[in-house]
């Protein structure tokens, strides 16, 4: 394959397909897929990272923009960028639907019940906010807390940032993501062309774990309850899971990011896309194109890119 062209030559990509199609029958493989040229010819085009999009994957390294002020407990009540129409998501994504496979999802089909109204999503999520404050269900965590963390952003949200747990900064100010990691987090809100109001901005756990370790299993299931309640009330259209802790939590899967990203999978009626977490960006910066990458995916399909 010629790597110095920006551009990926679908003849190529066919011949290196048929290339390992006929090293992997030689190894006594009985069943292959068809080649397909259309669907080559989209992944060429996927792949393809031009001058516009170089630039605005760099906004992730651009100096932090000012922080919105502190949303209410767990809600705002901006509203969210209207959804595409069903038929402009389909002519935004690459032919074939090669983006959509998903054999690892979890609990798909609907979510249960109606819609809440956005008033009644506002009152649900305070509500909830306030029986966090007060759980004890993990001891170790009850005790070394200084405040809740529930989350914040738009109750009516195309998108949720879900994420592992409050570290110091958020351990602090009750709020998700205001650290460093929280200040790249910003960045990459805001190259999907949202502002972090517009969003909504979670964690799988509500209390920060001591020394910034990662949750443990008990941990996680004691604060289910809360992050799928949260989820059942915002219904997004996409959940971005930022980093394993999360992507395992919802998927109920042992994987690694890497096996995860580069597909949708769901949850009921929401697309998950799983990408590195920020504070794994800050200490891997060469990982930032991937994570560009995954976000690039959620953005063709919702027709924003």
């Amino acid at each position: 394959m010629n790597h110095s062209s920006s551009k990926l030559d679908p003849a190529d990509v066919l011949a290196q397909a048929g290339g390992l199609a006929d090293h992997l029958k030689r190894l006594g493989v009985q069943w292959l897929p068809q080649a397909n040229a259309n669907q080559v010819t989209a992944l060429a085009e996927f792949f393809a990272f031009d001058d516009a999009i170089k630039t605005e994957s760099n906004s992730f390294v651009q100096p932090a923009a000012s922080e919105s002020s502190a949303n209410t407990p767990g809600a705002s009540q901006r509203p969210a960028k209207p959804a595409k129409s069903t038929a402009a998501k389909s002519a935004a994504s690459p032919a074939g639907g090669f983006q959509l496979s998903n054999d690892l999802g979890s609990g798909g089909g609907s979510y249960p019940g109606m819609p809440l109204s956005e008033q009644e999503r506002v009152a649900r999520l305070a509500a909830d906010a306030e029986q966090v404050s007060s759980c004890l269900k993990c001891d170790v965590l009850a005790k070394c807390r200084t405040k809740t963390v529930y989350g914040e952003g738009s109750v009516t949200p195309r998108v949720v940032f879900f994420g592992e747990g409050p570290g110091r900064d958020e351990d602090i100010s009750g709020r998700p993501f205001v650290g460093k990691a929280g200040q790249l987090l910003t960045k990459m809100i805001q190259a999907c062309k949202f502002e972090r109001e517009e969003v909504y901005i979670m964690n799988t756990v509500k209390c920060r774990p001591p020394n910034n370790r990662n949750p443990e299993a008990t941990e996680i299931d004691n604060c289910r309850e809360f992050f799928e309640a949260q989820l059942e009330v915002l219904r997004p259209e996409y959940i971005v899971c930022l980093g394993v802790v999360s992507a395992q939590a919802l998927l109920r899967n042992k994987l690694s990011v890497g096996r995860m990203r580069g597909r949708f999978h769901s949850y009921f009626d929401s697309k998950v896309v799983v990408t590195y977490h920020p504070a794994y960006l800050l200490r891997e910066p060469a990982a930032k194109k991937a994570a560009w990458t995954d976000l690039q995916m959620m953005l063709r399909d919702a027709g924003l890119l």
